[in-house]
Order: C-alpha cells, then sequence, then structure tokens
C-alpha cells in the first residue's frame, strides 16, 4: 500500500491511513513494519459466502490526511 500510494512507511502512520471493510470484523489490516495490506482475521469462506459462487470481501483505504 505505501508503495502504491509513493509513501515512506512513517508516513503512514503520520497520515493517518487505515483499512476498514462494511463488515464489523475487519479483516484486513495494514502491516506497520512493511505498509503491506495483510489479513487481520481468519477468512473462512463458506462462513462467509455459503453458496455464492463469487466470494468478495470489500474494504476501503482511509487517508485521514492530505495527500
Amino acid at each position: 500500500v505505501a508503495k502504491d500510494l509513493g509513501l515512506q512507511l512513517p508516513e503512514i502512520r503520520d497520515r493517518g491511513i487505515r483499512v476498514v471493510s462494511e463488515s464489523t470484523t475487519q479483516y484486513f489490516a495494514l502491516h506497520g513494519k512493511t505498509g503491506h495490506l495483510v489479513t487481520a482475521e481468519r477468512i473462512d469462506r463458506e462462513q462467509l459466502c455459503r453458496l455464492v459462487e463469487k466470494c468478495v470481501l470489500r474494504c476501503e483505504l482511509i487517508v485521514t490526511g492530505e495527500m
């Protein structure tokens, strides 16, 4: 994420960048030392999507500081 936004790692914390999703469970997070998008919770496809062929988890990247 840091690389995609053209930011250095300290800027990730300084700009208040965070990952949020529609679900109450936050499945993704930003790794503080690498700036990578990582899974924050176990993702159980059968529980989330049951009989749906295409399972999609949507999330948004929120930047509170200026870009």
